[in-house]
């Protein structure tokens, strides 16, 4: 049975030289920053077509229709979790460069033109919130704990010099993303993206980002959330 739903502009698989996947829930307060700040006019001065999706879980607030209104392209996902969300709109897009960010407006998206001169380098850019700033109350102190202690674990088992595991802001090449073999449903799916990244040789480029306050309630349960991320790093080092 097939649970994922498109809207009727979207049914063909859109093929780009970049393409920015924002999953979303509920992100009626933010979504239509995220787009806004989109420097698109700046990408296609650079060469580049730009195509903007919005995959979302099936949120009960005006998020989509925000979207839509805004030139998105939108696909809804009706199982849960952010992984999911971020493999069902791979399985849509082609495109020379993808970026993957969250959809709540704690990511300027500003950075993405820097991104791209990174790729070129790299196979896989990352936004770094622990190297960059932050804004007062955007990552709380268990937050912070818990982020430099994944990442320290990663960087011990994988062998990387990642510097903050949990970012939610990620640029790939396209053959690189694509040759990927992405299984989780939720909010490992970064700690996922890095395993398969460093087992196929991959590098990892940084740059330094602002993190920005969330507007909302997070969704991410720190000490749960943790255990599951934690334990995902240790099974995939010695069991796959």
């Amino acid at each position: 049975m097939v649970l994922s739903f498109r809207n009727t502009a979207s049914n063909a698989m859109t093929s780009k030289d970049i393409c920015i996947i924002l999953p979303t829930l509920n992100e009626e307060q933010a979504i239509g920053k995220v787009i806004t700040e989109i420097p698109r006019s700046e990408l296609e001065k650079m060469g580049y077509s730009v195509d903007i999706l919005v995959v979302d879980g099936n949120s009960t607030d005006r998020t989509m229709q925000i979207a839509r209104e805004m030139g998105a392209r939108t696909l809804i996902e009706k199982r849960k979790g952010k992984g999911r969300a971020v493999r069902t709109a791979l399985e849509e897009t082609q495109a020379k460069y993808i970026f993957m960010m969250d959809g709540d407006y704690t990511y300027p998206a500003t950075y993405i033109p820097a991104m791209i001169q990174v790729l070129k380098d790299y196979p896989v850019v990352v936004g770094s919130r622990l190297k960059g700033a932050r804004q007062k109350g955007a990552l709380r102190m268990m937050n912070l704990i818990g982020n430099y202690s994944l990442t320290c674990l990663a960087k011990i088992l994988y062998k990387t010099q990642i510097s903050d595991l949990c970012t939610g802001y990620w640029g790939f090449r396209g053959e690189a993303i694509k040759s990927l073999n992405l299984t989780t449903e939720g909010f490992q799916l970064e700690a996922e993206l890095l395993t398969q990244i460093v087992k196929r040789g991959y590098k990892i480029g940084e740059i330094p980002i602002l993190y920005r306050t969330r507007p909302g309630k997070a969704k991410l349960s720190v000490i749960k959330d943790g255990v599951k991320i934690a334990w995902l790093l240790v099974s995939r080092r010695f069991h796959n």
